[in-house]
């Protein structure tokens, strides 16, 4: 047994400060004066030779890390501890190191096990003691462990009996057994389940109970949608005569539709769809009993030509999950949401995540026992689902965290995503008898064992300590696989029905598949021994497919999944007979009749009744929920502005100081509100531009300050181009459905559609996807009433705009003891819309006219339908004839919140017109939308406006004497969070708005986007134009792209290189066996020995695991087979590499940058470190091309200053001195960052990375090597066009050229 603990050298420790940071701040732990980290491995079974070449190349970066073996020093006043995961929890870091490992030695078979030790110094008791370690300790998933090394890493696990029969037919206590079991079917099911094997003449195993506690969970089959409502009353009140009409067409729409089933809230939350579907308006819908999500058909045309395409948008849930275990919870709700689409064979290339978040700043005394602080749960869930998203390769296009105290009942975690597919390449096809089921990509463990039940229970304070088991642990490398695999039109035409491993295991996943089925328990993969045949049958897994092909497909099918480097095995076949049947050890353990299955369980029945909002706190005529979390921050701080400043009613102000005052105190308050202020540091963990489709990057304008309402992407094509977008919206506001469900339903639709209108899309094109999420039913009728207001409200929105939800999605267990949360109905909307057509809402020039377009609403405070239509379809209209600069959808803060976020990204201000009414500026107007247009072009609007507004030069938002700079703006709105979510100091911006803002006229005018500033006097510069000359010339090169476990760039570099004109071969390495490894590196020998470029792709190799970026990709590149290859390019044929993200950390810690050849890395050695501001950052840099000494920047002028996506949690370049002089005087450092003028910057506005002299890519001596941080991959045509300078280094064509 060997042990190994890693430390990052304090330089670089940035975990550990932050950790330190957190607990004095957040812990009030002010006696804390030092906190370490160490990685602690237990490694086994490995040669002392495979050991040592490990430590520096595996565990350690000698240039960042300390190693120590089997012990670590420490001092007296220091106390340390050591956590790690609970058994059968899923290690990334261990998995990681042992794939690396076997790259050393393929022929070993090494068993890793980690922890992380914490050591802490300082004046500390032991209640704080215990304090810090319950903060950083979740009992979820982990424990804590002592230092004693064990003497094996092999468990020792017994066989497990043989399944348990419940002897439940003739029991005389039938109430004891049902809570004997826990689960999360009524009593009335488990009688159902008795009354069923008594007429099957036997008893049930514990499996069979399990399964139909699965099966029949409100997770799986809706049962609390499904419920009966049979009696439905309506309060008396001022909106009763809304509810009454709204209640009445639904009934009659029941009649029209001949629905004789009874009430429910599924039949609701369908009707509009099948009443407009009656009607001949949802034609484009694909129908089919497989779908998981919304499917719909579109015609588009792809280099002119009309193809047919299958669209996809499924929302998902995770929040029980979630609040008990944040990462994994939030890391499996967009595994989860990507796995439906998937399932139907559809490429998924674009996500959205809205969560809900009770206040992030709450005291960690103020914690609800039972409990995760709620700062732990926010910030621990956007890691973990913006980490599987990084991973996989998907693109969050946008993200929203809504607050509200609400959500301190339980968090609310919800991810949407959009996928699409040729529609040629997708086979529906019911199976038949004969046909097989393969289990498809990862093992079975135990982790998400129980999970569809449990988040379908109740949950009080044991929550916490019982439902571990619960929480998956995703696995995004190996779903990535599976993302590849069906993205082949002759793997994904040989499959004729799919369904993937969410909730309920394989006794659901495969269940569903035919009515007939044998599954055989064994054959199923395991990734440890000792699963009994319940736990196979519904454990939850991740990234697993089941998949039904024709027997005479198998073969064919197991070789493309190999080739992939995924597992695949027949577990099942389809049989004649409708039953349900899984074997284990040869005895049937689990044998119900599909008929049963299908009943669901019992026949529920409840009374819903409709509450009266109360008029006296109407949103829409009294209270603006000003700092609803944290109220009159800023109002109090002004003595002359009291309480009546916070209803926009009592806002009737004269030109005069005083009032000036009261309303420049009022609108920091909102720009201060959690649910308005920056979430920069929140959003820009999200890789957003993967897949070189997103076509507005999250904020927008030359400061990257404007954000987005809506995230729209070009279809993910493999060749050729398109001018057609998605676009998606969410539509939602807690406090409004708090007061009203029913408002709260209607205008979750509206705002959803105002977005999309805003964003240059067509209302008319608008389908939606819901997500319901309300407190766990109970037999208070006021309960039901909730969701059935919220579905009513959202039913009336459908009919009148003619536009219907096809899809969604509920949750409805949102309780905790006495909590709830706030009635949620979230609408998502998305349509399909033309790249020419797009939006984005940051004020693009002075002297630009702002009008408001307001939609008509009657005296109950809703949209005249007509009124709304007609506006927003000839708005469309005017957005064709390009008569529309910019747009944004107004909500809860009105006019105030959209001109301060609309100026914010060009830094342009905006002068509001006198005879605007003081009481409109912050008067909630979901619906309303705010337009910038150009002078000469108001007067040819077709829809009715009025003038609001003139967008100013100055940085400043005036009225009246109302002046508000920007800078004071924009620090009030981007401080609240920052220190929650960290985000670069702000201060680069505000100086530039003072500079501004102290002058007569903008002294640095803000350029056009096509705008390129030179700098070819610059004194940075590398002069020597010598460029090393090809003497192999070839007229399309060849360009070898390799594959890693966790690679998530290499479609989009393909694409770049074909583009240029090179001819392009991506290879999957395979690593499942032995004779994998070697097979695979016997192929990248061959495709390196006939290719003239190498490119290394973005991503994560193997998770950037251990603790570290590229640590595998390098392993692989330092194999001597594929050494000898690479010298030989380079050497005999003049050949190139080229690494961008992953691949240039790759190239570094090879040492083939800055050197030129393979080497080991030491202590002095160059590298690329954590970015300084301690996590994932996903932005647009601004990149000045400083030598053109490369072939790779040939097309490139010295000076020239590109806008490039990037995204990655090490790109950090640091070197000593001496290192960095040489490189700068050799003319190896290519690029660096600047500001969005291309001054040289070491802010961290800027220079992203904290690179030391803002390096942004480097070299090898004679240029033929070239790695950089940003992905100039991802700039293909008509993407990030919010983003202001040119995008398109030209490097692929270059490098191509070079051959010719």
């Amino acid at each position: 047994m060997k042990r190994v603990y890693v430390e990052k050298k304090p330089e670089y420790a940035l975990k550990a400060k932050h950790l330190k940071e957190e607990l004095k701040r957040h812990l009030g732990i002010e006696g804390i004066e030092n906190v370490r980290i160490l990685s602690r491995y237990d490694i086994e079974n490995i040669s002392d030779k495979t050991y040592k070449e490990s430590l520096n190349t595996v565990f350690c970066e000698p240039p960042l890390d300390e190693c120590y073996e089997m012990e670590f020093p420490y001092n007296d006043n220091e106390i340390y501890f050591s956590s790690e995961y609970l058994a059968g929890q899923f290690d990334q870091r261990a998995d990681s190191a042992i794939q690396c490992l076997k790259l050393i030695n393929e022929n070993e078979d090494p068993d890793v096990r980690t922890a992380f030790t914490y050591v802490i110094s300082g004046s500390i008791s032991e209640d704080e003691v215990k304090k810090i370690k319950s903060y950083i300790i979740n009992p979820v998933d982990s424990h804590e462990t002592d230092e004693k090394s064990p003497k094996t890493l092999k468990q020792s696990l017994e066989s497990p009996d043989d399944v348990e029969t419940v002897y439940m037919t003739s029991a005389g206590d039938l109430k004891k057994i049902y809570d004997s079991l826990s689960p999360a079917m009524t009593f009335e099911d488990f009688k159902c389940i008795r009354d069923y094997f008594k007429s099957e003449k036997r008893e049930p195993t514990i499996t069979e109970l399990k399964v139909l506690d699965t099966y029949w969970s409100d997770h799986c089959r809706h049962t609390t949608f499904l419920t009966n409502l049979d009696n439905i009353s309506i309060d008396e009140g001022y909106y009763n005569k809304v509810f009454c009409d709204s209640y009445t067409k639904y009934l009659e729409g029941r009649k029209i539709l001949k629905r004789e089933n009874g009430v429910c809230l599924m039949d609701l939350a369908l009707a509009a769809m099948r009443q407009l579907k009656l009607d001949g308006k949802l034609n484009d819908l694909e129908e089919s009993d497989e779908i998981n999500a919304c499917s719909i058909t579109v015609n588009v045309k792809i280099d002119g030509k009309d193809e047919e395409w299958l669209i996809n948008f499924k929302n998902e849930t995770h929040n029980h999950p979630t609040e008990i275990e944040p990462f994994g919870g939030a890391a499996t709700c967009l595994g989860g949401a990507i796995r439906d689409p998937l399932a139907g064979r559809t490429y998924v290339y674009q996500a959205m995540r809205v969560s809900g978040v009770s206040d992030p700043e709450t005291p960690l005394e103020d914690t609800i026992p039972g409990r995760l602080p709620q700062r732990k749960i926010a910030v621990e869930a956007a890691h973990g689902y913006s980490s599987y998203g990084n991973q996989i390769g998907l693109a969050t296009g946008y993200v929203k965290e809504i607050y509200h105290e609400g959500y301190a009942a339980k968090h609310m975690e919800v991810g949407a995503v959009l996928g699409a597919a040729r529609r040629a390449d997708v086979v529906r096809k019911k199976p038949v008898p004969g046909d097989v089921v393969v289990l498809l990509g990862g093992k079975t463990g135990r982790d998400g064992i129980g999970g569809a039940a449990g988040s379908s229970k109740a949950h009080k304070k044991d929550s916490m300590e019982t439902c571990g088991a619960q929480v998956q642990k995703g696995n995004p490398p190996e779903e990535r696989k599976i993302q590849r695999l069906f993205r082949k039109s002759d793997v994904s035409r040989l499959i004729k029905k799919c369904n993937d491993f969410g909730a309920g295991g394989v006794c659901v996943a495969i269940g569903e598949l035919a009515p007939g089925l044998i599954i055989d328990l064994d054959k199923v993969p395991k990734k440890y021994a000792g699963l009994d045949g319940t736990e196979l049958a519904i454990s939850e897994s991740q990234e697993r497919m089941a998949v039904v092909l024709d027997k005479a497909d198998l073969d064919t099918f197991i070789a493309f999944a190999k080739a992939e480097n995924l597992e695949c095995v027949k577990v099942a076949e389809v049989s004649a007979e409708p039953r349900l049947v899984m074997l284990w050890r040869g005895k049937r353990i689990v044998d119900i009749s599909r008929a049963f299955l299908d009943t669901n369980g019992a026949v529920q029945s409840a009374s819903a009744r409709l509450a009266m909002p109360d008029t006296e706190e109407n949103p829409f005529k009294k209270n603006v929920y000003f700092s609803s979390l944290n109220p009159g921050m800023y109002i109090k701080k002004l003595k002359n502005c009291d309480d009546t400043c916070k209803t926009f009613e009592s806002i009737i102000l004269n030109n005069n100081e005083d009032d000036s005052k009261k309303l420049k105190a009022l609108w920091f308050d909102m720009l201060n509100d959690l649910n308005v202020c920056s979430q920069k540091g929140l959003v820009e963990m999200f890789d957003s531009s993967v897949g070189a489709a997103t076509v507005n990057m999250p904020f927008g304008g030359r400061f990257q300050l404007s954000e987005i309402q809506a995230m729209s992407a070009k279809l993910p094509l493999l060749r050729g181009d398109t001018d057609a977008v998605t676009i998606m919206s969410y539509g939602f506001d807690p406090y409004l459905s708090s007061w009203s469900p029913y408002h709260g339903g209607v205008y979750a639709v509206i705002d959803s559609i105002a977005k999309i209108v805003c964003a240059g899309g067509d209302r008319r094109k608008i389908h939606f996807t819901f997500q319901e999420y309300f407190k766990r039913m109970d037999d208070n009728p006021y309960s039901w009433g909730q969701p059935f207001l919220a579905l009513l409200g959202a039913y009336t929105a459908q009919l009148g705009t003619g536009l219907a939800s096809v899809g969604g999605k509920d949750s409805m267990s949102g309780s905790f003891n006495d909590m709830n949360v706030p009635p949620t109905l979230i609408s998502f909307a998305v349509a399909m819309g033309d790249i020419n057509t797009s939006l984005s809402p940051e004020f693009k020039k002075q002297g630009n006219k702002l009008v408001l377009i307001d939609i008509k609403k009657d005296g109950y405070d809703l949209p005249d339908y007509d009124d709304l239509c007609l506006k927003y379809d000839t708005f469309f209209e005017d957005v064709k004839k390009e008569l529309i600069e910019s747009a944004f959808a107004l909500s809860r803060f009105g006019i105030a919140e959209a001109v301060t976020k609309m100026a914010f990204g060009n830094l342009l201000g905006v002068k509001l017109e006198h005879n605007v009414d003081s009481r409109q500026l912050f008067a909630p107007a979901w619906g309303n939308i705010l337009a910038e247009v150009k002078p000469e072009n108001v007067g040819r609007l077709s829809f009715n406006y009025t003038v609001i507004g003139e967008v100013d030069e100055k940085p400043r938002i005036s009225w009246h004497s109302l002046d508000i700079r920007l800078d004071d703006a924009l620090n009030t709105w981007y401080g609240r969070l920052a220190k929650v979510y960290k985000c670069e100091d702000i201060e680069p911006v505000t100086r530039k708005i003072a500079e501004l803002s102290g002058n007569e006229a903008n002294t640095v005018p803000l350029k056009s986007a096509d705008d390129v500033r030179l700098y070819e006097n610059d004194e940075t510069l590398y002069k020597n134009k010598d460029i090393y000359i090809c003497r192999h010339k070839k007229a399309q090169p060849k360009v070898f792209i390799p594959v890693m476990p966790g690679t998530n760039s290499e479609y989009d570099s393909e694409r770049a290189f074909v583009k240029a004109g090179a001819d392009v071969n991506s290879v999957v390495f395979r690593n499942l066996s032995t004779n994998d490894i070697n097979d695979s590196i016997q192929a990248f020998k061959r495709e390196i020995a006939s290719a003239q470029i190498i490119m290394l792709p973005g991503g994560f190799s193997a998770g950037d695991e251990p603790d570290g970026s590229a640590k595998y990709f390098a392993s692989v590149l330092r194999n001597a087979y594929i050494k000898e290859e690479i010298y030989k390019l380079l050497n005999e044929r003049d050949g190139l590499i080229l690494g961008i993200c992953n691949g240039f950390q790759t190239l570094i810690k090879t040492g083939l940058l800055p050197y030129g050849n393979i080497s080991a890395q030491n202590k002095d050695s160059a590298t690329l470190a954590k970015n300084g501001i301690g996590r994932h950052i996903a932005k647009t840099a601004y990149t000045k091309v400083i030598s053109c000494k490369s072939p790779w920047l040939a097309g490139a002028k010295p000076g020239e200053i590109y806008a490039v996506p990037a995204s990655h949690g090490e790109g950090r370049f640091i070197a000593s001195k001496e290192i960095l002089d040489a490189l700068f005087a050799n003319g190896q450092v290519a690029c660096v960052f600047t500001d969005c003028f291309g001054n040289a910057s070491d802010e961290g506005y800027w220079n992203i990375n904290s690179s030391y002299m803002g390096i942004e890519g480097i070299t090898s001596p004679d240029g033929r090597i070239f790695g950089k941080m940003a992905h100039a991959e991802r700039t293909y045509d008509g993407i990030c066009r919010n983003i202001y300078g040119n995008k398109d280094m030209g490097i692929f064509k270059s490098g191509v050229e070079y051959f010719r």
